[in-house]
């Protein structure tokens, strides 16, 4: 550790750090294909995650985080409930004093 003036009478400790852990391998951030044994719905045990997965996709089975979902549909654009949304508006509008404006 260094002491350095920073400012007229203001100094501060200068540590020094060990560089970053890095590799020198050209592709460092790469998934394993090897996990510990787990056992599958048929009673076997795998260590690869290949045949983990192909297993379960063959007995149909969903792996939580690959499910691909159908996209919902807002129940806004269902053009029955856009007519009794502007039905109910009309008729709160028709109780009340106040003049409904048309937006554009």
């Amino acid at each position: 550790m260094t002491l350095v003036e920073i400012e007229p009478g203001r100094f501060r400790f200068v540590r020094s750090s060990p560089p970053p852990a890095r590799s020198t391998l050209p592709c460092p951030h790469v998934i394993s294909d090897i996990m510990p044994e787990t056992e599958q719905v048929d009673g076997r045990f795998y260590s690869s995650k290949r045949a983990f997965r192909a297993v379960g996709r063959a007995l149909g089975l969903t792996e939580v985080g690959n499910e691909k979902f159908k996209p919902k549909q807002r129940a806004s654009a269902d053009p029955n409930v856009k007519k009794a949304r502007r039905e109910a508006l009309q008729r709160a509008f028709a109780r009340s004093d106040v003049k409904p404006t048309r937006r554009r």
